[in-house]
């Protein structure tokens, strides 16, 4: 199995993004996976075949699992999306649009295709500072996934040793933007919205849009995203 090869889970947005341009530089064979869940911000997986693109991916998939089949979260069922919230109320909770399981049931589609494609590194942007409170962006949860996938697996047992590689986890949005950059990377051609106009416009809103903004603020960067009311 090869050493450089990973797989990268890329929804479109900002900081999947940025950990696609971080594994490139770190010279990795890159295939990157979008998961298509019946997410309501449909427009992101567009992003994610854009920037796969963009960053010359030649192998990018995209895998279909309804989950809102499940629901319970307003990202995948009738429920409103939260507009208009300070970063205290973000954090006081775990918000409705927390997809249960999700970072769970993603990062074991990835792990699969890993397999399949002799990869023993996966890439993901969870992040424990600009998160909303969801349990599975923290350390904890990552290291227990890498602890299961090193147990699960044929390849494991077959000698090969997963690692899950988070390379934004410590940086704060501003953080993240300015490592990008770095880069070379394209904001314009990502998305971060959870409640896009029928356009495809962010709504300037949403806990994501919001977190958005503010990072391109506090990197002194001009914020590329189009946006349905202007900020």
């Amino acid at each position: 199995m090869s050493t450089r090869a990973c797989v990268v889970l890329l929804s479109g947005g900002l900081d999947s993004t940025t950990c696609l341009a971080w594994a490139r530089e770190q010279g990795f064979e890159c295939h990157t996976l979008a998961i298509d869940y019946g997410q309501r911000h449909r427009v992101e997986l567009e992003a994610a075949a854009r920037v796969a693109a963009a960053q010359g991916v030649r192998d990018h998939r995209v895998v279909r699992i309804d989950l809102r089949s499940i629901g319970g979260s307003a990202l995948t069922a009738d429920v409103d999306v939260p507009k208009g919230r300070d970063e205290s109320a973000m954090a006081a909770d775990v918000p409705v649009t927390y997809v249960p399981a999700r970072n769970s049931v993603f990062l074991c589609v990835a792990l699969g295709l890993a397999e399949t494609v002799g990869a023993t590194e996966l890439v993901a942007g969870m992040n424990v500072l600009d998160y909303s409170g969801y349990p599975d962006c923290r350390p904890e949860f990552v290291r227990a996934f890498e602890a299961m996938a090193n147990l699960a697996t044929r390849a494991a047992v077959q000698g090969a040793r997963f690692t899950v590689h988070t390379p934004l986890m410590q940086l704060d949005k501003a953080g993240i933007i300015r490592l990008g950059v770095s880069l070379g990377v394209d904001y314009a051609a990502t998305h971060s919205c959870y409640d896009p106009s029928p356009a495809g416009l962010a709504c300037g809103a949403c806990d994501s849009c919001r977190l958005r903004a503010k990072g391109f603020r506090d990197a002194g960067i001009p914020d590329p995203t189009r946006y349905a009311n202007p900020l």
